[in-house]
Order: structure tokens, then sequence, then C-alpha cells
């Protein structure tokens, strides 16, 4: 078979659809015009045995019949009558372990720990390298952490994103050929002669198809069924065991081995990809400065994908990225927002975004690569954590531990009395001043102890989020050492409460404006300043969908307490226009007015009155004309005509107690401050006679 290649340069790195294969835009070029042959022999290859009979094929919507899916029963059925392979896998991982273990251990105590730190690195990258998919995925979330990690050890773990060993051009076009139904050579019109990247579970070459699209071909590497099974089986029996031998385990580790397996099937099977990559196009492609890369479904199977290819470049390489001009900050902060809408807005989320699967494309836009390992969160989890960010921001600790119980973090029956302080006491110290202190690792590190000492257990689902929102926050840390998730989160946070009509938000947006019956104009005022800052809010809509819901039945409650807000502004506004209108007057003729002093709460509700209506005038799409042309609409609702007398009632009624207090009484002994400032004897009833 003749194959007509191209060769990269030796810089060049791809992007497209690698589980880590970044490309960097600043060294990456067209491919070298210099076309080579290759020859493969014609013989057949004999097959790699893939364990299909343990990854039971189930046809699912949208999917190809033979789609693989986990079955942890048929796993377990299959390796518990082959107990040799078992023992042996058990051996070669311990026996690694182990030997990198004694290595740190004597460094350590010959006091070399520094100076063979590279070395030890290296070993440590060779020795996940070895272990095969599912220790690489771990040496791979490791590489993100500088705050977890020695910078020595970082840039080796770096190279599990990219840089591990190829497999045989020949396997890889025998699964080619098997999977598409003809030769590399009358599919693609060029194909590079080695792959530009090999990851944990495949390798990529860069092609050309005869229409002219360029396209990365990412193939499967052999033998991969077999061995994460056999990973699969192990972990999930090592997870069973802590889980009835180690009481303080309280965890469903089991299920939460079932999930991380599941999620490594869903990768081994590339049209699970391809369909997960449309599905996050159509979410999330159109947000600005989003890019998906295109799937080619006629040269797509189970063990090959053919993407369009990216030229881009990883979001750690900010040598590169600032010689290009493109703000490594800028595209930080996109991936942070674009992660909440996956986590809080859709539920459909990227569970693997380390640097090689986020890229800088050439014109400054933000490449999401590789969709095997992807997620999802139920909408009642959904908004059961941004009430719990709303709680936590606002320490609010009681809300957060009913939180928890949402989450599924605690039994329904569990007494939260004493978990209540003890998330204050952690939560207390790690917010510090505030929430732009905070980071997801604090986080869980603060949370640890209290999930030892009280009944907590972490939920299958949680586990791939932390993961996903830890790896982000470290790509984060490596652009910004400062850099905190949760203050970029909460202006999205703030939008959605603005802004969402789901009966749940509108409880938490309640619960955060309204306090004993006071209203808390801070809290608004804090909102709509974060909400201000996010790019997509649009004011005009929050504002329709906020007097929508003031005048729906759900409203009644908000509308009791604005009544009165609104009643006591206008009251200190019109006592104001009237002293000061009197104090001209006397001016003119010679008379000196004492003008009213207002209460401090008066004075602070107007400031952040001020202050708001400041906000509003500054919020991008705020348009005064739209809002006045709403007016005639809200005064036909028979709510507000409502609103209108109960208004004018509790200002006739204040303006009557003020006359009666400030004229009828003037004469009389005070005992309490009036809004002048002068004392006054409280109204009371003539005590009952008793006969």
């Amino acid at each position: 078979m003749d194959v007509k290649t191209v060769s990269p340069t030796s810089a060049q790195l791809n992007s497209a659809t690698m589980t880590e294969q970044p490309i960097s835009a600043a060294t990456t070029q067209e491919a070298s015009s210099a076309v080579a042959t290759i020859t493969v022999e014609s013989e057949r290859i004999p097959r790699v045995v893939e364990l299909t009979d343990i990854a039971v094929p189930v046809p699912a919507d949208n999917f190809s019949a033979d789609a693989l899916q986990y079955d942890a029963v048929a796993i377990n059925e299959y390796y518990s009558t082959r107990p040799l392979p078992v023992w042996r896998r058990r051996l070669s991982i311990v026996s690694k372990l182990a030997s990198f273990g004694i290595n740190l251990w004597w460094d350590r105590q010959t006091g070399r720990l520094v100076k063979n730190q590279p070395a030890r690195a290296e070993q440590l990258r060779k020795m996940l390298t070895q272990l095969g998919p599912a220790f690489i995925k771990i040496g791979q979330a490791l590489s993100t952490r500088p705050d977890l990690v020695p910078p020595g050890y970082l840039e080796e773990l770096a190279k599990l994103q990219d840089q591990l060993p190829p497999f045989a051009n020949k396997i890889a076009y025998q699964f080619i050929e098997e999977e598409l139904g003809a030769h590399p050579d009358e599919i693609y019109a060029e194909l590079s002669l080695e792959p530009v990247a090999a990851a944990s579970l495949g390798q990529v070459y860069k092609g050309k198809l005869k229409t002219g699209e360029t396209v990365a071909v990412k193939v499967q590497r052999p033998g991969l069924a077999e061995s994460i099974t056999l990973d699969v089986y192990i972990l999930r029996r090592l997870a069973a065991w802590a889980q009835r031998n180690m009481k303080q385990v309280r965890s469903d580790l089991v299920a939460i081995a079932d999930e991380f397996a599941a999620r490594l099937f869903e990768e081994m099977d590339y049209t699970h990809e391809g369909h997960n990559a449309e599905r996050f196009a159509e979410l999330y492609g159109h947000l600005k400065d989003i890019y998906v890369p295109k799937i080619y479904w006629p040269y797509t199977g189970r063990r090959v994908l053919t993407m369009e290819w990216i030229d881009g470049t990883k979001l750690t390489n900010l040598e590169s990225l600032s010689a290009q001009g493109i703000d490594a900050s800028y595209l930080i902060e996109l991936g942070v927002q674009c992660s909440l809408r996956q986590l809080l807005e859709h539920g459909f989320f990227h569970a693997d975004p380390h640097p090689g699967n986020l890229m800088a494309t050439r014109d400054g836009q933000l490449a999401y690569l590789d969709f095997g390992m992807m997620s999802e969160v139920k909408p009642y989890q959904r908004y059961g954590l941004i009430q719990a960010i709303v709680h936590l921001v606002n320490r609010d600790f009681e809300g957060l531990a009913h939180d928890y119980v949402k989450l599924e973090f605690l039994t329904p029956d569990t007494d939260l009395t004493p978990i209540i302080p003890a998330l204050a006491g952690v939560f207390g110290n790690a917010l510090g001043a505030s929430v732009a202190e905070l980071n997801f690792k604090s986080i869980t590190d603060e949370l640890s102890q209290v999930m030892y000492d009280y009944p907590f257990r972490v939920p299958a689902y949680y586990a791939l989020i932390i993961r996903s929102l830890v790896t982000l926050e470290g790509i984060a840390i490596n652009v910004d050492p400062n850099f905190k998730v949760l203050s970029k989160a909460y202006p999205y946070v703030a939008k959605r409460l603005l802004t969402d009509t789901s009966p749940e938000l509108r409880s938490s947006l309640r619960d955060l404006l309204f306090k004993e019956g006071s209203f808390r104009w801070n809290r608004l005022e804090n909102l709509l300043k974060n909400a201000k800052s996010s790019d997509d809010y649009d004011i005009s809509q929050a504002l329709n969908q906020a007097l929508e819901f003031l005048f729906s039945e759900r409203g009644d409650f908000i509308r009791d307490y604005l009544i009165d807000e609104i009643v006591k502004t206008l009251d200190t506004l019109s006592r104001q226009s009237f002293q000061n209108a009197t104090s001209v007057v006397g001016e003119w003729f010679g008379l000196r007015v004492n003008k009213p002093a207002m209460t401090p709460a008066e004075e602070k509700n107007m400031e952040h009155f001020q202050r708001i209506l400041g906000i509003l005038q500054e919020t991008k799409g705020f348009d005064p004309v739209k809002v006045a042309s709403v007016l005639p609409q809200l005064i036909l609702k028979p709510e507000t005509q409502r609103m209108g007398k109960q208004i004018a009632g509790g200002l006739a009624q204040r303006a009557l107690a003020r006359l009666i207090r400030d004229v009828l009484l003037r004469d009389q002994p005070s005992e309490t401050k009036g809004y002048n400032g002068s004392q006054q004897r409280p109204l009371s009833l003539p005590a009952q006679r008793t006969k």
C-alpha cells in the first residue's frame, strides 16, 4: 500500500483531537512541501485482541450499534475466573510504586532530595507511562498543579500530555482500514510520515482529505480495552475492599470508580467522542471566542477519528502566546466562564480540561479539543451548586449545610446541628476578607477534616466536577499565580440569580436579598455590580424578567417588602425636597429653617439607592428610553394599581403620624427621637381602669 505522506517539522505538534495533543502556533507551519512515500507490507498484521466480550456493545441513541459501554458485572465475571493476569498486574503496579517510593525515601535520608529531583521526575513519568492510561490520567492531572507538585516534576509530567511513545504505523494503518473500509491512500490525499503526537489512548497524524481539508486523524492504541479493563477491575476491587474495611471511608468509592471507568470506556469509542464534540459545539460553540473543531463522519469509526486540524498554542506556553500578542489571562477567564456554563447552565461538561485539550488559536480564540471524557450534571445538582456558592459567599452556613443534603453529600436524616458551626469555622477562615481570596483547592483542603469528622460522603458525579475544576484552576495558576476561580465565577452566578426564572434560584434570590423582614440593599448592589461584569448580561432582559416575576403570584412576598421600602424612600425624598424648598423660601424672607436630619438607616438606604442607580446607568445595554417605554404597560396592571394605592396609603399614614408628632404633640415631654432629631413621647393608649 502506498501512502502519500508529509513530514512535519521537528517542532510541530498536533492540536486537533487528541487527548493531550497540543500544537504550538508560534512554531507550527504548514507541513513541509517535501513529500515522502511509505510502503506498508501487504501481509495482514495479526489482529490485536480487543475485549469486546467484556466491553459489551450496547445500542444507544445517536450512537452506532457497536458502541462500547462499561459493564462492571461482565468485567467481574470475566476476571474472577482469570486470577493469573490479575495478580501479575497487581504485582507490576505494587513493585513499580514501591521502587519509586524507596528511591524517594533514600534521597531524603541521604540529603539528595533536591539534587536527584530531575532523575526522580523522569522515573515517575516513565513509571506512569508503563503503568498505562489510568495512571497516565493521574499524571496529567498532577502536571497542572504547581501548588502541589515541585517545578522539577511539572515539566516531566507535562510530557504525558502529548509525548508518549507511539505505536507502529502499520498497526495504525490496519486500524484505519478495518474501521473505514479502505486503504489509507484511498481515503486521505496526504498523511504525515509519523504521528505528530502520541498520548494515553491513541496517536494523531496530520492529513489532508481528497477534498482539500486539513485534518487530524486519531488512531486508537492496540490492546487498549484489555489494559483499561484490567486496571478498572483491580481499582474497583480495591475500592470495594476499602469501603468494607475502613470505617472512616463513608463515600461510595465503588460508585466513584464506576463513574471514572464509564468515562474511560466512552473515551475508547471515537464515535461517541464525535457526537460529544457536536453536542458541545451546539451548546457552547456560539460563545464569543470559543471554537470547536468539525468532525468528518465519513472518515470516523470506533478506533479512528477524523477531525478538523487546529493550529494552536498551549495556554501554558506563555512566551509563545506573548510573542503572538495573545492575552493568556483573557483565554483562561474565558475558559472559566465556559466551564461555569457547562456545569451550572447546561450540565454537559468537559471532564478533562488539561493543557493539551485547551488551545489558543492563531486568531486568539480558545479551542476545546478531545471530547472523549465528558460528563453531565443533573438540573437539581446544578441549582444546588449555585445555591451553595451563594450561601458560601454570603457566609450562610446553615443554608450551606442544607445544600450538602440536596447535593447528596449528607443524608436527609443527618443532624446538621454540629455540622453548621463546623462549616462556619472552616469557611470563616478560608473566605478571609473576600471571595476573591478563595480557590477550589482551599475549599477541598478545608473540607477534608470536616468530611472526616462528620458523616459526609462524596457522590460519584462530584468527583469528576472537582477533577475538572481543579485541573482548570491549575492551568490558571500557571498563567497567573494569583488567579482565583471563584472571584471570576461570582459574576456569572450573580447574572444567573438576577435572570434565571426557575423557582429554585428565585428562592435563593429571596433568601439573599431579605433577612428577618428587612431588605438588604448592599446584597442587591453587590449582585448588580458583579452581574455588570458578565459579558452576556443583558440588563434589559433582566429588568423585563424581574418585572414579570414581580407581578406574578410568586412575587407577592417581594411586592410587600418593596412597597414598604418604596414608602420609606419616597417619604425621605419628599421630606428632603419639601424642607429644601421651605429653606429657600425662608431665606428669601430672612427666616431660618432647620432641615430635618435623616436617621443613619435612612442615610444608608439613600446611599445604596444612589449607588444602585449609578450601577444601572453604567451597565452595558441600559437604556432609559426602553425603561420609560415599559411604564405605560406597568401602570395598567392591576397589581401596579394596587401597589400604588398601598404606597399612597403608606405615605399618607407616615405624613399623618409626623403631623401629629411634630405639631399636635410639640409641647409634650419627649422620650424618643423623631425625624428632626428631637425627643418625642411615643403615642400610647390610656391604661384600662380596673373595676
